[in-house]
């Protein structure tokens, strides 16, 4: 006999998403906050979309996404929090409401630290998007970086480190998006038993290609090859967006920024520059943008992935990178990886890049190391993963 708990807080909304024949099975114990649901067979699959709660958009979104769009011959059931649906990537996802145990998000920033409160046996597999467990379950964890570690103090770098600890520690998996990130769990963790540890790849998405027929972007100025790229998140001081800045005042080249509107300090670091800011950008759009970008500067000095630097190779824009972490390794021979990063090795390889030989050289080894991703193998991989614990 399974039971399946939650705080009564959520109840109803629990007993709304249950099919009727399972409603007959519940007790309302008197004087408790617990709902229980008895002789209940808990579903195979429980899968934990908080990272949909915790982003509007980003990198670990577009994993999980994925991952959701190719799920197939398993009996799934998905926790999720009201405002997940104000997540880009979600809303690219139809999943069935009667699938759905819906959760309220008032005080998400507790929630998000809290392990769901489901007790089950070994026969279910749980799997979080963002470092969560079940005790009782066979638990997945993928582990996406080590940025916190390296770049993050204080209070807020201790209860992250604590979460992820938790769950690598009581996982039966541990799915590592990078051998970098592999390396890197080691070296804070090395209690961990490296036999759990799996090096599985994150993709690329198919709508990345070349495109046969020019197309702009609106309210975009740019003839192609004008401008450069700088994609992702900004306000981490490791991503470097001050060099890009700097590479832009330097060559006099706009900046096209696809990510979070700008803030004052930004604007003022911008002045004397020209550039546009874009967000909310689509797949579709932002393929657009790659294809006629100069290159895409990604001066990160860590990345867990870097997908940005896959979704470019396979659009066919040259990138600019530093060689470090994990950009070593996923970027292989198709880019320019710089051993150091500063504005006179930047602009020394967008001079290089601008002889016309050498940037279809560039690109078309791009091409060719884009190859090696692809969602579908990212999947076969961790579904593989989960057969091993079944």
């Amino acid at each position: 006999m399974q039971s399946l708990k939650y705080k009564a807080t959520n109840r109803f909304k629990l007993l709304d998403f249950l099919p009727h024949s399972w409603k007959s099975f519940y007790k309302k114990e008197e004087n408790t906050s617990i709902i229980i649901l008895r002789d209940f067979i808990i579903m195979e699959l429980l899968l934990d979309n908080i990272i949909f709660s915790l982003q509007k958009a980003g990198g670990i979104s577009v994993v999980w996404k994925e991952h959701l769009k190719r799920l197939s011959g398993y009996n799934c059931k998905f926790i999720e929090y009201n405002n997940a649906k104000d997540n880009l990537f979600r809303q690219e996802l139809d999943i069935p409401v009667s699938q759905i145990i819906q959760l309220s998000s008032a005080y998400l920033p507790i929630k998000r630290y809290l392990n769901p409160t489901v007790d089950c046996s070994e026969d279910v597999l749980f799997h979080s998007s963002y470092y969560r467990i079940v005790k009782g379950a066979r638990n997945v964890t993928t582990v996406h970086d080590f940025t916190y570690e390296y770049y993050v103090r204080g209070i807020k770098q201790k209860i992250h480190s604590w979460q992820k600890k938790q769950a690598i520690l009581y996982s039966d998996k541990i799915i590592c998006v990078s051998q970098n990130t592999r390396d890197d769990l080691l070296r804070f963790l090395p209690e961990v038993n490296p036999d759990k540890l799996e090096v599985v790849y994150n993709g690329v998405d198919e709508i990345f290609c070349t495109l046969s027929v020019n197309k702009r972007v609106d309210n975009l100025p740019y003839e192609k090859e004008e401008y450069f790229l700088f994609v992702g998140d900004r306000f981490a001081l490791y991503k470097q967006f001050d060099l890009a800045i700097s590479v832009a005042k330097r060559t006099k080249k706009p900046l096209v920024v696809v990510g979070k509107p700008l803030v004052e300090v930004e604007k003022m670091k911008l002045k004397g520059v020209e550039y546009k800011v874009l967000s909310g950008v689509s797949s579709a759009v932002l393929n657009i943008l790659y294809n006629n970008a100069f290159c895409l500067l990604y001066p990160s000095l860590y990345e867990g992935f870097g997908i940005p630097v896959i979704e470019a190779q396979k659009a066919g824009c040259p990138v600019i990178a530093g060689a470090n972490s994990s950009i070593s390794e996923v970027i292989g021979t198709g880019g320019i990886a710089l051993d150091k990063l500063d504005v006179d090795n930047i602009i020394d390889a967008m001079t290089v890049l601008d002889r016309g030989k050498y940037r279809n050289e560039v690109i078309n080894l791009g091409f060719e190391n884009a190859k090696r991703f692809s969602w579908d193998k990212t999947y076969d991989q961790t579904n593989n993963i989960y057969k091993s614990l079944i």
